[in-house]
């Protein structure tokens, strides 16, 4: 372990520790300054915890002597690739890989390569509500294919659909959430290498979005998607940002499978120009020095999980919550609670605290919410606790 590995920002102790009252006082983030100091603020995915060492050294240093000019991206890209093969034995080419300024951005400029106006963009709700505002953004249309009961992905619903939008011809993309956002479900080899022969008979493209792959719990195992039989015309994009919690430090990754190389070629060179030098620099240092930090924040995640599944069992007995295999994300069913056609404007107005309405991630997720549960466990209980008692 390096220096600056497994440690939170003071030097040791727990990363998720951060104190309610400090969190409000020093973060000016949107997550801590759309509402008031009086709400508990668990909707957007940012975590409560202190920085990665690594990162701060590193960042701090190239602030001091001034080195905050354009990025130089070619290390972020060897140290990407010396990841993946090092915690998923993914061999990833630097020299293929394409840099971006965010994961949206990356996907954005993947939906309008592979797809026309007007086109397809197949998408599995509950999912990531950015999806749908990228897919409009950029003149698509979203198609939905939503998970199955049991929140894993729906293989018969996918090939009809996959059949459905390419009837007449029309290019088309599957936008995956690997892991997905907002279930926290870890899909297995079986069901990835399922959808790449699915994606292959209808001609239908996969982008895969596997920002939060270092956040899986110890009891799942995290599948790249070109690293399945089949997977070679896909393109993943991805990001240091949710792991390290680098938001504000803009960078990601577009890597395509040796069948897409080519397609990526065809992107315009400016679009590589938006990373952050800063970002970059962060990123970079997170994947070479921050990875017993991020082990470290697993484990941390992994109890608030099983605390915060104990907690809605106890105390919240209308809501049922499968337990997340990844991410610092719950994804939680409030029906049972009759609070009516808004439960968490509810919550908000009662309780004080803050979640991501369920329909945001498509209609499937009425009567639901996303809970951030990457916080300290006081945080949680204290939130839970207010949930409880404002229901009385």
């Amino acid at each position: 372990m390096g220096e600056n590995d497994g440690r939170g920002s003071d030097g040791g102790g727990s990363i998720l520790s951060v104190p309610l009252e400090q969190l409000h006082r020093d973060r000016t983030s949107v997550k801590w300054r759309r509402y008031g100091p009086d709400v508990i603020p668990m909707w957007i995915a940012e975590m409560d915890c202190a920085p990665c060492p690594a990162v701060v050294d590193a960042v701090s240093a190239a602030v001091a002597r001034g080195d905050t000019g354009y990025a130089m991206t070619e290390a972020y890209a060897a140290q990407f690739a010396s990841l993946a093969e090092d915690e998923w034995g993914w061999t990833v080419d630097p020299a293929t890989t394409t840099r971006v300024t965010d994961v949206l951005t990356g996907v954005t400029h993947v939906l309008r390569l592979l797809t026309d106006s007007g086109g397809p963009v197949v998408v599995s709700p509950p999912v990531y509500n950015a999806f749908f505002d990228v897919i409009e953004a950029c003149g698509r249309r979203a198609v939905e294919a939503p998970l199955d009961s049991s929140l894993r992905l729906d293989l018969d619903r996918l090939a009809k659909v996959f059949a459905s939008v390419t009837a007449r011809g029309d290019r088309a993309v599957y936008l995956l959430s690997n892991p997905h956002n907002p279930t926290g479900t870890v899909h297995t080899p079986a069901e990835l290498e399922a959808l790449a022969a699915l994606a292959d008979e209808h001609g239908v493209r996969v982008v895969s979005d596997e920002i939060h792959a270092p956040l899986v719990m110890p009891t799942s195992t995290f599948t790249p998607y070109l690293t399945v039989t089949g997977s070679g015309r896909g393109v993943v994009v991805t990001s240091a940002s949710k792991a390290w919690n680098l938001a504000g430090l803009k960078a990601a990754i577009i890597v395509p499978g040796p069948e897409a190389v080519d397609d990526l070629r065809r992107l315009h060179p400016f679009v590589t120009f938006g990373a952050s030098h800063l970002g970059v620099i962060a990123q970079t240092a997170a994947y070479r020095d921050g990875r017993d930090w991020v082990r470290r924040l697993v484990v941390e995640l992994d109890t608030n999980r099983r605390l915060l599944a104990d907690l809605v069992a106890e105390h919240l007995p209308g809501v049922r919550l499968v337990l997340p295999e990844a991410t610092f994300l719950a994804w939680l069913d409030l029906e049972g609670l009759g609070l009516g056609d808004d439960p968490t404007g509810e919550l908000l107005r009662r309780a004080r605290v803050a979640l991501s309405p369920g329909t945001i991630f498509g209609a499937v997720g009425q009567d639901h919410a996303r809970l951030n549960y990457g916080t300290s466990p006081d945080v949680l209980r204290e939130a839970v606790g207010r949930i409880a008692s404002s229901l009385g």
